[in-house]
């Protein structure tokens, strides 16, 4: 059977908590009920439990609970604006983003042409990223700096380890 994960990251809250819960589906649930009513101050009711059931993921064996990425590839000659416009994002969706990591590249051969690859722990955490009105205001502004519009790719992890 499956592990389970129930990750406080995953979904937005006032408080910002970045609990992890990882095992068997009765003792994640156990454990994500006792930790909604102690701490986010919920009830415990027969509705919680099922709603919390309904949020609990399988544990993949990616690294660091990374199994999809999106790869964002743009150009941009405006790249000291574009560090100020993802300070910005960060800052303003502390707590509430679904993204665990995210690395800018710039192309060696290509100076202007970037890769930013967001981690996430799975396809569905990076749709409720995406739906973020933050995310939005994002990538709105983020098409003003571009040349051109961005490609987004999403991209199921298959294979990643530390080397």
């Amino acid at each position: 059977m499956a592990r389970k994960v129930a990750d406080c990251r995953r979904f937005p809250s006032g408080s910002g908590c970045t609990l992890t819960l990882v095992g068997e589906e009765d003792e994640v649930l156990r454990a994500a009920v006792e930790h909604a009513v102690s701490v986010h101050q919920h009830e415990d009711t027969p509705q919680l439990r099922e709603q919390l059931r309904g949020l609990l993921e399988d544990e993949h064996a990616g690294p660091e609970g990374v199994n999809f990425v999106q790869l964002i590839e743009f150009r941009t000659s405006k790249r000291d604006q574009l560090d100020e416009l993802l300070n910005e994002w960060q800052e303003v969706t502390d707590g509430k983003r679904t993204a665990t990591r995210a690395v800018l590249a710039q192309e060696h051969e290509q100076p202007g042409t970037y890769y930013e690859f967001v981690e996430f722990p799975s396809y569905d955490a990076a749709m409720r990223n995406s739906r973020l009105p933050e995310t939005d205001a994002l990538s709105r502004r983020m098409r003003d700096l571009c040349e051109g519009e961005p490609e987004f790719h999403n991209l199921d992890v298959v294979r990643a380890e530390a080397l």
